[in-house]
């Protein structure tokens, strides 16, 4: 009897976790689902909205151009990212011959993060895909990962119901059309989501890796390592977990960020190359919000005569700004953890006091996921067959507002 144990264990171990995984599918086939749906209908949108309109076979194929309508999913960073997987990084500060205004160095690479375009290279690799389906299928994977990891946040604050609106929302956002394309937005708010979602679950190491890998993929990841370090010092204040798992999270979460500016740094030899090459390459910096005020106080009188100008892009993201605004409130009534309040603020703060392209504000503030949380917690009163209805509609109408308004009549 005792010689057949340890067949027997195995077998029922793997039973168990066969359950485990059965369980897990039915309980996320609903999220997934909808999210998919979602996403097809305003992707397909999106598509017959660029096929119509014929514009893109004019625009140079790095530019919102190419010769088909689905080349433009991988035009202005997308075209970025791939030269990154397939050749690597080159960091230079290079200067533009009698440049005196505001752009006065060539674009380099080095602007771009590498987790993303990483896992391009590895996923052409091993698919034997090009860059350009590799990081299609980066995108769409990671999409569907921060869908749940969204729907695993809101589901704490209003069950199951409110998840299910927060992943839909998160589908029909404005600025989604960047989340089926050759962007690095859908892996950072998976990570993200996911981070947070461990931060509040109490696994710290998890979170910890999480906001490490959300560090090397875009520089507003300041936000979430400050959100974990508060969050952190708040539990070692309660002695709720110890001290070992809080403090080691605290102390990874920054590496991949700090790593990946220092590195770039050392290439360009000057430590502070990647702030000048934001700078000097894009206008991108932070400027306290004098930007985004000088938006918010023009569009509304109909003056596009700012730095920058997209007149429809810039009208949907000054909306988006409003609505963020009227979010904030109405999530810090819900009274969430720390870790939620913080990275949203920050993030809003990071985004809003840049000096940028504002019609890239409502894809920049796609990671303000928390703010869905209001939303989804109202719309649970919905039926089900309500709530799938109004965000259909939305779905459709966010192939323009979502993904048009970005990649052709803005800049992503």
């Amino acid at each position: 009897m005792t010689a057949t144990l340890p067949h027997i264990r195995p077998a029922a171990a793997g039973s168990a976790s066969g359950s485990r995984l059965r369980a897990a599918a039915r309980r996320h086939r609903p999220v997934l689902a909808m999210f998919g749906a979602l996403k097809l209908a305003g992707f397909c949108s999106f598509l017959y909205l660029l096929s119509s309109a014929g514009d893109y076979r004019g625009k140079h194929p790095r530019f919102g151009g190419g010769a088909h309508a689905w080349d433009v999913l991988a035009t202005w960073d997308g075209w970025w990212y791939q030269q990154i997987a397939l050749h690597g990084y080159d960091p230079k500060l290079v200067p533009v011959p009698g440049a005196t205004g505001l752009i006065t160095l060539e674009g380099n690479s080095a602007a771009f993060f590498p987790l993303y375009p990483a896992l391009i290279r590895l996923t052409s690799t091993v698919t034997g895909l090009g860059s350009y389906g590799a990081g299609l299928l980066v995108s769409i994977l990671a999409s569907f990962a921060a869908a749940l990891g969204v729907y695993a946040v809101a589901e704490r604050f209003g069950g199951r119901r409110a998840g299910l609106a927060a992943a839909g929302l998160w589908a029909v956002w404005p600025g989604s059309g960047v989340e089926w394309a050759v962007y690095s937005d859908s892996l950072y708010v998976a990570l993200a989501a996911w981070a947070c979602h461990a931060v509040l679950t109490r696994r710290w190491l998890t979170a910890g890796v999480l906001t490490f890998a959300a560090g090397l993929n875009r520089p507003t990841a300041a936000a979430l390592i400050a959100a974990l370090g508060v969050a952190a010092l708040l539990s070692l204040r309660r002695r709720e977990d110890g001290a070992l798992r809080p403090l080691l999270a605290t102390a990874l979460a920054p590496l991949g960020l700090l790593g990946y500016l220092l590195w770039v740094g050392n290439e360009m030899g000057d430590l502070s190359g990647y702030f000048k090459l934001q700078s000097g390459a894009w206008a991108h910096q932070f400027d306290y919000g004098k930007q985004t005020w000088d938006v918010l106080t023009s569009v509304p009188v109909g003056k596009f005569d700012y730095l920058f100008a997209y007149p429809f892009a810039d009208v949907i993201s000054v909306g988006v700004i409003l609505l963020a605004c009227a979010l904030l409130p109405l999530l810090l009534r819900l009274r969430p953890p720390a870790v939620l309040v913080l990275y949203t603020v920050l993030t809003l703060a990071l985004v809003l006091g840049s000096q940028q392209i504002v019609a890239n504000i409502s894809r920049y503030l796609l990671p303000c996921f928390p703010l869905f949380l209001p939303l989804a917690v109202a719309m649970r009163r919905l039926s089900l067959p309500v709530q799938c209805t109004l965000l259909g509609i939305a779905a459709l109408a966010s192939g323009s507002y979502a993904g048009y308004a970005l990649f052709e009549l803005g800049v992503p």
